[in-house]
């Protein structure tokens, strides 16, 4: 095992080896460049390398081809001949075609083992961004998570955080003393927000059990890393929630693992596919914490790695803490995109060999510009670099193959069953019942104080045969107005029918905890 990834031949002839060192693996990355370049080629070489080198791999499948990882390369494969000449070329002589060990995970349950968290682990922050609600929106959000602290009332699922909104609907008088201003119109757009959420798959992310951050972390009885794919084609029609999920799941890394320095290789690479989906529309809060996340999960032993189509997509002050750079072809048809590549241009080390701004015009497919970390975390002098082929299949596998894989999966069975816990939902229904009997308790108390003795015997003896007596239209009203009994009418008409799950409280521990 050495202690670097090749990556494809540069310089003159494309004869100089070029890699990515382990040690500065960490260190983050970037994969840029227009559609049909080769960023997905990139992605899959990087992959095989750090699984070779016993790194675990974290990556979305967006387009379903990264699939051909499980599986390896053919000599029957159209572009066989191709493959083997430019190994030839770029002096790679140690290939061959080999496959990866791959598990696959899906937020749908269907091309993958199912990915879930709890409510309370995406924390209110993330949650807004992803039902895209405004400041007083949020607000109210953040007060439902400080009351379920208090009452000690685990937010598990949608369902949850939907009868906790009821409950604070209803209590709003008492909780406006305390947080300030409850108001029902902004609950009412946050429980619409959840129904559109609902609906487009939101129940399938929310519930137990929820994902263990160990099990993305595996290696093979060989030593080689798990490659974690998780299925986001059908993810990206909801592009939100996609961007959403992969930073609650970086966020959860960087909470939970510890600090272990500056390790000779990473504990785990994590591929942030279409990362322009992280950054469009986002508050200034947000990307602060994403820079924050970028420049001190390094020193948990986790990499991080963009792929965007234009470096320009990525945050000027996190794009500078991306230390390993493959540029692919970028196209200048506009004034903006001419400003793009000649800044694109501008932050890469010098080659006095040739022009870095028309050489990112002119690179074909399969080939890039390349600029990794040297010793002592210097940036590399940027190189034109052939990047070397495949060694598992391009191109995805087969269903059958796929779930093959799932079948034979350590995850198999450990997250396919939903798992229905006492939670926010049952622990309100229990109270609305509670208050009810109370009420109707106390309602027959008082009715017999004001009976004569004859009348409290008969109604006695009525109710232990099990009927009712006495009530008068009246008190029957009273009774239906209530507090408790509207609160429970309300929490059972609301979400009658669904199911409840487990609490975890990160919301995002450390990283989001000003709520």
């Amino acid at each position: 095992m050495t202690d670097e990834i090749f990556i494809g031949g540069g310089g003159k002839d494309y004869a100089q080896p070029q890699g990515l060192r382990l040690k500065n693996a960490n260190r983050h990355g970037l994969i840029a460049g227009a559609t049909g370049t080769g960023k997905t080629v990139t992605l899959q070489i990087l992959a095989e390398g750090f699984s070779t080198a016993g790194v675990p791999v974290f990556l979305s499948d967006v387009k379903g081809d990264l699939s051909g990882l499980a599986k390896a390369g053919s000599p029957d494969h159209k572009l066989h001949r191709a493959f083997m000449d430019r190994a030839a070329r770029i002096g790679f002589s140690d290939y061959a075609y080999d496959r990866c060990p791959v598990t696959f995970w899906d937020l749908f349950g269907e091309q993958g083992h199912p990915v879930r968290t709890t409510v309370s682990e995406m924390g209110p922050l993330l949650l807004s961004r992803l039902m895209e609600l405004s400041e007083a929106q949020e607000g109210i959000l953040n007060i439902a998570f400080r009351v379920a602290d208090e009452e000690g009332m685990p937010l598990l699922d949608l369902k949850d955080l939907q009868a906790l909104l009821v409950w604070i609907g209803e209590s709003r008088a008492q909780l406006s003393l305390r947080y300030g201003n409850v108001s029902t119109a902004s609950i009412g757009a946050i429980q619409r927000r959840l129904l559109v959420l609902e609906n487009q798959g939101g129940t399938n992310l929310f519930g137990e059990p929820a994902l263990e951050l160990a099990d993305l972390m595996r290696t093979d009885a060989t030593g080689q890393g798990m490659v974690n794919i998780l299925a986001s084609d059908k993810l990206m029609g909801w592009p939100r929630l996609y961007a959403t999920f992969l930073l609650w799941l970086l966020s959860e890394l960087f909470e939970e693992l510890p600090e272990v320095g500056d390790p000779e290789k990473p504990k785990l690479v994590f591929f942030f596919d279409e990362a322009h989906l992280l950054f469009d529309d986002a508050p200034k809060v947000l990307i602060d914490k994403v820079e924050q996340v970028a420049r001190l999960i390094r020193s948990k032993g986790v990499g991080v790695y963009f792929i965007t189509q234009n470096p320009a997509d990525i945050p000027e002050d996190i794009l500078g803490q991306l230390g390993n750079r493959v540029q692919h072809a970028l196209r200048a048809f506009t004034a903006r995109d001419r400003k793009n590549l000649r800044l694109a241009a501008e932050t890469y080390r010098e080659n006095p060999e040739f022009d870095t701004e028309t050489a990112i015009r002119e690179v074909g497919v399969g080939e890039a510009l390349t600029s990794m970390l040297e010793k002592k975390g210097v940036p590399g002098m940027v190189q034109r670099t052939l990047i070397r082929p495949p060694s598992s299949q391009l191109g995805p596998i087969t269903p059958a193959e796929r779930q093959a894989i799932m079948a034979g999966s350590p995850m198999a069975g450990k997250y396919d069953r939903v798992l229905d816990r006492k939670s926010a939902f049952e622990m309100l229904k229990a109270r609305a019942a509670q208050a009810a009997q109370e009420a109707e308790a106390a309602e027959d108390e008082e009715e017999l104080e004001r009976q004569s003795p004859a009348e409290r015997e008969y109604a006695s003896a009525r109710r232990y045969s099990g009927s009712r007596v006495g009530r008068s239209s009246a008190r029957r009203v009273r009774k239906q107005d209530s507090f408790a009994s509207a609160l429970g009418e309300a929490v059972i008409k609301e979400l009658k029918g669904t199911t409840g799950r487990r609490i975890v409280r990160g919301i995002l521990g450390g990283l989001f905890r000003n709520r």
